[in-house]
């Protein structure tokens, strides 16, 4: 199992710690366009997160661009945690649903 997200990320620590699993951070490591791709189509427009400082931070035009492109250039801006099960089953967030889903 791995967990895509920040090593900083409150929600990222509390699924590493409940799972054991490997945390990829997206800061350190960059996801590659392939991957975000495979995110965006289990998610949708889930995956950006439009809560963030980040994106309050951004102008209107940035906003509107291409949401894979955003996330590549500012790993903050994707929800997370985004967790890859050994089956190869995706699950958005830390929530009650996804912690039951994976047992933890």
């Amino acid at each position: 199992m791995k967990i895509y997200g920040l090593k900083n990320c409150d929600a990222c620590r509390k699924a590493v710690k409940a799972t054991g699993a490997e945390l990829v951070d997206v800061r350190a490591a960059p996801l590659d366009r392939a991957t975000l791709e495979r995110f965006q189509a289990a998610f949708g427009a889930a995956l950006l997160n439009t809560r963030s400082t980040t994106w309050r931070g951004l102008p209107e035009e940035a906003r509107a661009g291409d949401p894979l492109a955003l996330i590549a250039a500012h790993p903050a801006l994707m929800k997370r945690p985004v967790i890859e099960a050994d089956d190869g089953t995706l699950h958005l967030g830390w929530g009650k649903d996804v912690q039951a889903a994976l047992g933890a």
